[in-house]
């Protein structure tokens, strides 16, 4: 017996960042697989409501954008699995397979005192002590202890690119506000 899958249209919020993908369904009774994007996907652990994109490849069973809300999210193996209303069975769970996982930002747990969620550093002006424009955060890399800040920046009309270890021996203060990283770095490092 095949249960449809009950998915409320919906439109993405202007701050809505993704965060992961819907793998294999999980059990018999609709729960299913959430692949994150990130080692530690706490905001998919608080967050009720959940906006889904259909797979980029592979079978669409949904168009648009629509609404999950989730009732239960778990660790299990490693990852993470997931229950949600409208989801009833698992050939159900089984038609989310590959959709993109939205959250609104403003769905976020808050973060710690000198904790900063990476989407909120992407695009922030990074000066050194001095006041020396070094470049715009494009990207951050987990490089195995640290993150690494990816800037971009233009020299002689030529796009380039900088990197900066995101650690307190050389980031000076993260000003979300003010939208500007301060570092103790050199433009010729």
């Amino acid at each position: 017996m095949t249960t449809a899958l009950q998915l409320s249209p919906a439109e993405l919020p202007a701050d809505a960042v993704e965060l992961a993908r819907i793998g294999d369904a999980w059990g018999v009774k609709g729960w299913f697989h959430v692949v994150p994007h990130s080692a530690q996907p706490q905001a998919l652990r608080t967050a009720r409501r959940w906006f889904l994109q259909p797979a980029e490849r592979g079978a669409r069973t949904f168009s648009g954008t629509v609404q999950l809300a989730i009732t239960q999210v778990r660790e299990h193996a490693g990852g993470l699995v997931a229950c949600a209303q409208g989801v009833a069975d698992r050939n159900a769970a089984e038609l989310l397979r590959g959709a993109r996982v939205f959250l609104a930002r403003a769905d976020f747990p808050p973060a710690q005192d000198g904790e900063y969620y990476w989407v909120d550093l992407i695009g922030l002006a990074v000066v050194n002590r001095e006041g020396v424009p070094l470049g715009q955060v494009r990207d951050l890399l987990a490089t195995g202890p640290q993150t690494t800040l990816v800037l971009e920046y233009e020299e002689g009309g030529k796009p380039r690119e900088r990197l900066i270890p995101f650690v307190s021996a050389f980031v000076d203060q993260v000003d979300l506000e003010g939208r500007r990283i301060t570092v103790d770095w050199q433009p010729d490092y």
